[in-house]
């Protein structure tokens, strides 16, 4: 069986860091990734993808990525399910990184920290 995944999108948001009981770290990112062809309106869509970096490659996402920023994630997909508060059972299929390449320059708010 395969399961392998290679996107390129641009970030919706920030990533943003935080770390397991046992101090794992983890970054949930999403990226906006354009359709290769037109809609019947001639317009191109664009799928929204829910991927979870982990562990330096979460630190080094966080630290050097931002809103806007264009990266290539390689991984999986992987699929849950858990119950809300509401006790609906609720399925989540998201996209495990295994890599995360940054394709656009630095922001420039890094730049300008380190001027």
């Amino acid at each position: 069986m395969i399961n392998q995944v290679i996107l390129v999108g641009r970030l919706t948001k920030d990533p943003e860091i935080r770390y397991t009981a046992d101090g794992a770290p983890v970054a949930n990112i999403t990226l906006a990734v354009s359709r290769q062809f037109r809609n019947a309106a001639g317009e191109i869509d664009t799928d929204f993808v829910n991927c979870t970096v982990w562990r330096r490659t979460a630190e080094n996402t966080a630290n050097y990525c931002r809103k806007g920023s264009i990266v290539g994630v390689t991984g999986r997909i992987q699929t849950r399910s858990y119950e809300n508060a509401e006790r609906v059972r609720v399925y989540v299929t998201e996209v495990v990184a295994d890599s995360v390449r940054f394709m656009s320059g630095k922001p420039r708010e890094l730049v300008e920290q380190e001027s």
